[in-house]
């Protein structure tokens, strides 16, 4: 499996060629390709047709990083998203898709290049603005908890919380994140936000958001601002694992239409 140097790390990145359009798949915070699959959450499967780059985050799945919090800002995951694209699809403009910090990631780099893309397919969005401050507190505590009592403490306090109904089907799954890690990772995602309202209305790629209801990490307010201030934005609301269940054929269209 090839691996990307990008300042501080070594990503992981696989490209399924099949011609076509080129598209490339990110994952949530904490997550993976491979967990992503798990979570019915790679829409990327089953696309046809399609140059399909997938690539796990800095400090994620087999990605290497550092324990540097700032390195998993979101918009230093922006300019490795950057990257990757100069070495895989130099001078071309590629689909975007990506749920919860993969769908950050993406609105950050398309906030500096615009014109890279030809469109977005953005799952999930997370907390931002107005409710990253909570977010954020808890990103921070969690840190703290693991660096004191362990990562199986931080997981014990996680088991029993009520899933959104979108994802009661969904089978437990752990952090895909070496555990001298995740302290890092989590503070860098306390550090980080959304572009300005400013900079995502200057977004004009045609842009689906999907969306679910009563997750408080990724909370409707979010995806409904966006639709709002993305000048051409759709968005679909999840309320069942048969929802998620037509997300990759939601993606299918959206890369046909806009490739």
């Amino acid at each position: 499996m090839p691996t990307f140097e990008v300042p501080g790390a070594e990503l992981a990145v696989a490209l399924s060629d099949e011609g076509g359009h080129p598209v490339v798949q990110l994952h949530g915070l904490t997550s993976s390709r491979a967990r992503d699959r798990v979570l019915s959450l790679d829409l990327g499967r089953g696309l046809s047709g399609t140059r399909l780059l997938r690539y796990d985050a800095r400090g994620h799945g087999r990605s290497t990083g550092r324990k540097v919090p700032e390195d998993y800002r979101w918009e230093n995951l922006a300019d490795d998203l950057l990257r990757v694209l100069d070495r895989w699809f130099p001078g071309e403009r590629v689909h975007g898709v990506g749920p919860s910090m993969g769908a950050a990631t993406l609105l950050h780099a398309a906030s500096v290049e615009p014109d890279r893309f030809t469109g977005l397919t953005l799952m999930v969005p997370p907390t931002a603005w107005e409710t990253r401050t909570d977010q954020a507190t808890i990103y921070r505590a969690a840190a703290a908890l693991i660096e004191s009592d362990g990562v199986e403490a931080f997981l014990a306090g996680t088991r029993g919380s009520t899933p959104p109904p979108a994802t009661v089907a969904a089978p437990d799954s752990w952090p895909d994140i070496a555990d001298a890690l995740l302290p890092s990772i989590l503070r860098g995602a306390g550090l980080s936000d959304l572009p300005s309202a400013k900079d995502i209305s200057r977004i004009g790629v045609p842009t689906t958001i999907l969306a679910w209801v009563d997750d408080p990490g990724h909370p409707l307010s979010t995806a409904e601002r966006l639709a709002t201030l993305l000048p051409d934005a759709t968005l679909t609301v999840a309320r069942t694992p048969q929802d998620v269940e037509a997300w990759p054929e939601v993606l299918r269209r959206d890369v046909g239409r806009r490739g």
